[in-house]
């Protein structure tokens, strides 16, 4: 593979969530449990008001 031709696998739909909106949704609600249960040391509760 040529550097030019890497444009190929970097498209969209190859990301692993292809809608970033729905990446931070996802990433704001488990890290809003996770840190009421305190597996990640996160601050804040579950109710996601910190």
């Amino acid at each position: 593979m040529q550097p030019w031709e890497k444009n190929h696998l970097a498209k969209q739909e190859m990301t692993w969530y292809p809608d970033p909106l729905q990446a931070r949704l996802k990433d704001h609600i488990y890290h809003s449990k996770e840190g009421s249960a305190g597996s990640t040391g996160s601050a804040g509760g579950g109710c996601g008001c910190n």
